[in-house]
């Protein structure tokens, strides 16, 4: 298993990458789902902070084999056979996502994120075996970053409840971060930018998908069980507006030209952490005002409607700081997705409107960076001709 050509050409997603993608977003929608049910029941501090843990660790494994895949996938039998072990881990950690929510109990989600964790170990040994110098250096750093980690990992499930379980999530959260920058300080692995952009693509297309289904069977669900059609079709037409313009803001620039050392791309990848997050966590929103709607969820209109404007201002937010503002022109481009992620946090308290009122905020944004874009590009012709 040696590294892959940095500057290779037409370098695309697998049909196993996608696979593995896919089998994630099990494990997020299983997330979301009990993060609507926290939040239903009135205990959105407690379903934030869980939903935040679990997140992190399907997040982490997900990145950890994209970018590793990005420089060394050979696509023969072992490397299948483990990167298939990692998805059995994920599932595994997926059937363990509701004791974690509502026992605190991580031990099943400790034994998925082990099976993962030991598979991305053993892909890196792989490639250190058939490397040498600072290549091997940098395979063996990471496996014995990710063993020690994983090691760490078992004071989550032996720490009292509360605050000190909290500590020892965001130390060893940090910790795991830690391994790339550490494995990676004096060689960069060979990944592939415009394949690295592909698969974070992707997986936010995937996420936002399953926010889609999400927020359909909830409203199905609403109309099918208490005829309230008339209370949901706001809810529904917002959310999808809403969804359409993240995919729209998402993809409106090619990120990949930025993409050009580890310095850029570590802050790029690990604050879609943020990005993914907020967009599952919209679609659990638009599922927590339908419950409010139809009278099932305990908490007030306004609390529903945080629900899903939060994330959506969140998620326009860090695509913005991540990637739109380095193509953008003059304060109005600069100031666009800022400004409209204040408004979607202002229809907060829009009452039973507030989810429409987002939707169609978010879409005024994009008609506004469209047009702005194309102004600024129909002057620099008009300069260039002159």
């Amino acid at each position: 298993m040696v590294e892959r050509g940095r500057n290779e050409e037409h370098r695309a997603a697998s049909p196993l990458e996608l696979f593995f993608d896919l089998c994630f977003v099990v494990a997020v929608a299983q997330g979301g789902v009990e993060l609507v049910h926290a939040v239903a029941q009135g205990h959105t501090g407690d379903g934030v902070i869980s939903y935040a843990r679990v997140f992190f660790a399907i997040w982490w494994a997900w990145m950890n084999f994209t970018w590793f895949a990005s420089a060394y996938d050979n696509d023969d039998v072992i490397y299948r056979v483990v990167t298939l072990v990692q998805i059995a881990g994920v599932l595994v950690l997926a059937a363990g996502v509701s004791r974690a929510f509502e026992d605190d109990d991580f031990t099943v989600v400790w034994l998925g994120y082990l099976v993962m964790r030991l598979a991305m170990a053993a892909h890196w040994l792989r490639a250190a075996r058939a490397s040498g110098g600072a290549e091997r250096t940098v395979a063996l750093r990471y496996a014995g970053g990710i063993l020690v980690c994983q090691i760490g990992w078992l004071g989550l499930m032996f720490a009292p409840g509360g605050v000190a379980q909290d500590l020892v999530f965001l130390a060893m959260a940090l910790l795991e971060m830690c391994v790339p920058l550490f494995a990676e300080r004096n060689r960069q692995t060979s990944w592939h930018p415009h394949h690295i952009a592909e698969r974070y693509g992707l997986f936010t297309i995937i996420v936002l998908g399953e926010t889609i289904s999400a927020a359909t069977i909830a409203v199905k669900s609403g109309v099918e069980e208490h005829d309230a059609l008339g209370e949901l079709l706001p809810i529904a037409a917002g959310g999808l507006l809403l969804v359409f313009a993240a995919w729209w803001i998402y993809f409106a620039v090619p990120i990949h030209d930025r993409l050009r050392s580890n310095r850029q791309a570590f802050v790029w990848g690990y604050g879609h952490y943020l990005i993914f997050a907020s967009a599952a966590a919209i679609g659990a929103g638009i599922e927590v005002a339908v419950e409010q709607a139809v009278g099932e969820a305990h908490l007030s209109t306004t609390a529903a409607a945080a629900a899903v404007t939060v994330p959506a201002a969140v998620f326009l937010l860090m695509v913005w700081a991540l990637h739109a503002r380095y193509f953008k022109e003059g304060a109005a481009q600069q100031l666009t997705l800022p400004v409209s992620a204040l408004v979607v946090l202002g229809c907060t308290f829009a009452g039973h409107w507030a989810v429409l009122a987002a939707g169609i905020v978010a879409t005024l944004t994009v008609a506004t960076g469209t047009t702005l874009s194309a102004r600024a590009a129909r002057a620099g012709r008009a300069e260039r001709v002159a």
